[in-house]
């Protein structure tokens, strides 16, 4: 098998749907075997289907003692990528405790975990990449009813460049993609969940400049090239793909 991510072995959250999913895939396409998880494993069915070089694996990264297992039981890994995620939707006067508390969890401890036990192996080794998937709903930029979800990629941001710091020169790299808005089976759920759907939509596309909404495939391009040795001199950095959102 060819490819800029031959005879890797990746593990990707969040594979389900959208960015995961389509980062597990082009992953496969480009040489790398891939433990695709998701909390939902009918989501996940038809992927070992489509490449053989990915298997499957239900997990709730929120529970910690089941993650630290599954990167245990993964074997070895050179590549990590934290994409599972959940979307608040609504300003600080919309937020409660438990949504205040899920967001944490599900974007930033889920992730601290899952680096904590990777971590260790790829140090022994002096080699792997860990991609965490942020946002510029973060510390890039402020968006309108993302008050939670923002504070918990901002924190992801900063858990990405601490981490970076600490394992500098170690071989190891850790860097955060942060897309714009994004075409998704989540997106799509949110928007269907208004009261009139398709001007939702029209709001989503009128805020980006380049008049669309970016595609999972494309995240996952940009995932492919924070992840493969192209980018060796890269770590603890932000690599925006906006559409210029944040222009």
């Amino acid at each position: 098998m060819t490819g800029r991510l031959a005879g890797k072995r990746a593990f990707v959250t969040g594979a389900g749907q959208g960015i995961g999913r389509a980062t597990a895939l082009a992953f496969a396409a480009e040489g790398a075997e891939v433990v695709a998880a998701s909390r939902t494993y009918g989501k996940l069915a038809d992927l070992a289907e489509r490449s053989p070089a990915i298997r499957p694996l239900q997990l709730d990264v929120t529970d910690g003692a089941a993650a630290a297992d599954a990167i245990a039981a993964a074997g070895r890994l050179d590549i990590l990528v934290n994409c599972a995620g959940w979307v608040h939707q609504g300003s600080i006067l919309d937020c409660s405790d438990d949504d205040w508390a899920r967001s944490l969890e599900q974007n930033v401890t889920a992730c601290f975990r899952l680096i904590r036990a990777v971590l260790p192996q790829m140090l022994e080794r002096r080699g792997g990449a860990i991609v965490n998937v942020a946002s510029v709903a973060s510390s890039v930029t402020g968006v309108p009813g993302r008050a939670a979800y923002g504070a918990s990629k901002a924190a992801l941001i900063g858990l990405t460049k601490a981490v970076a710091r600490d394992v500098i020169g170690q071989g190891v790299r850790v860097n955060a993609l942060c897309p714009g808005t994004t075409d998704s089976p989540s997106l799509a759920e949110r928007i269907d969940a208004t009261p009139d759907p398709a001007a939702t939509r029209r709001q989503f596309v009128a805020r980006q400049p380049m008049g669309r909404l970016g595609t999972a495939e494309e995240m996952a391009a940009a995932a492919i090239y924070l992840a493969a040795d192209e980018s060796a001199f890269m770590t603890g950095q932000l690599l925006v793909v906006d559409g210029g959102q944040t222009l």
